[in-house]
């Protein structure tokens, strides 16, 4: 099943493996929760929310088992502030360090 965009809160997006019980949901920082044992039901209800970012801190974020599945950082942000100040400085180069 494909990851469906959610509008709303802090969500960015959804999917559900319905054989695995398994709802991923995305947030605006670009980071995934993985939540397990959700059942199908929640799933739809979640989608056909008025306000899913209610409904995900009412009925998901306390109820089920989470880890968290990945994060990812927003390259287009990255080179936008790389074009504005330059890229930063390698790690223990001079420029890097703290000049007191």
């Amino acid at each position: 099943m494909e990851r469906k965009r959610i509008s709303g809160g802090r969500l960015r997006s959804a999917h559900y493996d319905e054989h695995a019980g398994v709802l991923e949901i995305e947030f605006l920082d670009y980071s995934v929760k993985r939540f397990q044992s959700v059942q199908v039901e929640v799933w739809r209800r979640l989608l056909a929310a008025p306000n899913p970012a209610t409904f995900y801190e009412d009925r998901i974020e306390e109820e089920y088992p989470v880890e968290v599945a990945s994060h990812r950082t927003d390259e287009t942000a990255r080179s936008q502030l790389d074009s504005l100040f330059g890229p930063a400085p390698a790690p223990g180069s001079a420029d890097s360090t703290d000049r007191g």
